[in-house]
């Protein structure tokens, strides 16, 4: 068995999912595995990972929407504010999605759907460099 560990780091600019499939993608070539397991992990607790739909932009927006009904910002029911308004809601969106994923590699591919992608989703309102851990085993 083999294994292999890259660390990337994603910018974004505002409250939104980021794609990095294709990164992810070559991360796989690169390593040479055939059948194992890539884990993806990040390292921030304001910021999630998501597999979803890359087809139709608008289930991205729609999942925003969601979100920002479901978790707004600068509710006053939060009192850990010492970061701003956004900090709070950030956390607990990141408490409700996943900070790592493992997805499976098969036939030298990643094992996901026609329609999915991965995704980085910030939950904070400003520029962030977020790091994101890639770690591969197998064969």
């Amino acid at each position: 068995m083999r294994q292999s560990s890259k660390t990337i780091t994603i910018s974004t600019n505002r409250i939104g999912l980021y794609e990095f499939t294709e990164a992810a993608v070559a991360f796989v070539n690169e390593a040479k595995i055939t059948t194992g397991l890539l884990t993806l992990f990040v390292q921030h607790t304001s910021a999630s990972l998501l597999i979803q739909e890359n087809a139709d932009p608008e289930v991205q927006r729609d999942l925003e929407r969601f979100f920002q009904r479901l978790v707004p910002l600068g509710d006053p029911l939060f009192r850990h504010t010492s970061e701003g308004p956004d900090d709070m809601p950030a956390h607990v969106r990141a408490a409700l999605t996943a900070t790592s994923l493992g997805i499976p590699i098969q036939n030298g591919k990643l094992a996901i759907g026609t329609w999915q992608g991965i995704y980085l989703y910030e939950h904070r309102t400003a520029p962030h460099r977020r790091k994101v851990v890639m770690q591969v085993m197998g064969e």
